[in-house]
């Protein structure tokens, strides 16, 4: 039985085990990287330090994640897929055990970490599945609900860690990652391909794909679009709380909400992403960066009209991840056209440019919201958006550029 008819290969079922277990694989990812956001008081209470010491760690795991992830990835292309899988969900595993009994904030830290170094690469390698397990016509589909795991987890897994945070404690939070990450093993033994793609270029070689410039397009415009929503949404709870003047008591449905709509963004961006091959798909967004950035810049009228602010919160939130899989595409399609080898390392540089944005966006949204408050959140952060838009528009002289199937 070959895998890719086990899979699903006559095109009519795209749910199939293992395309599940890879979005399971990405919401234990994204679960185990929010998670800090949602129990940074217990945390910190716990452990006896500030909590802005302990929100640090949400930035240091952006740092480390960002560089590390095309090295990573890099690496992984040159050992068998499935060992190299399993072994590095095992250092994932060990290191939210790590948090979990952490005695004090350096353990921590080594745990956060630990995580960081393997998380980007584990998406990468998820990625690299996607002709194994399901079939072309499902392919952007299969990428945006590898990249909404991370959604998913928002929405449903961080609410539920906090809430056992807040009644057994924040240790238990991270034993439910330890305890589902098990789980998540016992199924990859079971159901993932064993087959592999091993390259046989050097590791610097690999590292030709940067010479693409269609690359580095890509790389900037995710830069540039997770810059222009981290800006604001990193301070999105004073913003509902603050500037829109709802009640503490519904933030955190407030949260909820938005969160729905990140989700609903990350499956449209499969939709978006059907519209040609390589670079055309992220070229075709050019207008969606556009109307973005009109939206961050209403969202100086927030505090004038609420309701408009809570409704545009919405917009943003659906908004807020539609170029994912296109620019996933073109970095997959640049590769298997001109640089064959580097796959793994293409498949790691969304990933990589997004960690990047948040970083650069949070950091810009801290500045501006000292010096000029919460108001030009928006503002700000749509000068990134149309930034990427013109990053779409230069990409258009190199539609029509032959991408091989």
């Amino acid at each position: 039985m070959t895998l890719t008819k086990d899979a699903g290969a006559d095109g009519t079922r795209f749910f199939t085990l293992p395309v599940i277990v890879l979005i399971a694989s990405s919401f234990m990812l994204g679960m185990s990287e929010f998670i800090v956001v949602g129990i940074l008081p217990d945390i910190a209470k716990g452990l006896s330090v500030s909590e802005v010491t302990v929100g640090n760690l949400v930035s240091l795991f952006a740092f480390v994640y960002a560089p590390v992830t095309p090295l990573g990835s890099a690496l992984s292309a040159r050992f068998p897929r499935f060992a190299t899988h399993l072994t590095l969900i095992g250092v994932f595993l060990v290191g939210n055990i790590l948090c979990a009994f952490a005695p004090n904030y350096a353990v921590l830290v080594v745990a956060r970490i630990m995580i960081a170094l393997v998380s980007g690469t584990l998406v990468a390698i998820a990625m690299t599945y996607a002709p194994d397990v399901t079939t072309d016509r499902y392919r952007t589909k299969f990428i945006a609900w590898v990249f909404s795991g991370f959604s998913i987890a928002s929405v449903v897994g961080v609410p539920i860690g906090t809430w056992i945070a807040n009644t057994f404690g924040w240790r238990w939070s991270f034993h439910l990652i330890d305890l589902l990450t098990v789980v998540l093993i016992v199924l990859m033994v079971v159901v993932l391909p064993r087959n592999s793609h091993l390259m046989k270029v050097g590791f610097l070689p690999q590292f030709r794909l940067f010479f693409d410039r269609r690359i580095w397009l890509g790389v900037f415009a995710v830069v540039c679009g997770a810059g222009s929503s981290y800006v604001f949404y990193t301070y999105l709870t004073p913003i509902m709380r603050d500037e829109i003047y709802i009640p503490e008591q519904y933030l955190s449905l407030g949260l909820v909400v938005y969160g729905v709509a990140c989700l609903w963004s990350n499956l449209y961006a499969g939709k978006l992403a059907e519209h040609g091959r390589g670079v055309e798909p992220l070229y075709h967004l050019r207008w969606v960066f556009l109307a973005h950035g009109v939206l961050l810049c209403s969202l100086a009228l927030a505090r004038v009209i609420p309701l408009y602010g809570a409704v545009l919160l919405i917009a943003l939130g659906m908004f807020m991840y539609l170029f994912n899989a296109s620019s996933q595409v073109l970095y997959m399609d640049v590769a298997a056209e001109a640089h064959p080898g580097s796959m793994n390392l293409a498949a790691s540089l969304n990933s990589m440019s997004f960690n990047i944005g948040i970083a650069i966006g949070s950091a810009v949204g801290g500045v501006v919201n000292d010096t000029l408050g919460l108001t030009w959140l928006g503002p700000f952060g749509a000068v990134f958006s149309l930034i990427a838009a013109g990053i779409c528009f230069a990409l258009g002289r190199y539609v029509g550029v032959r991408v091989e199937r």
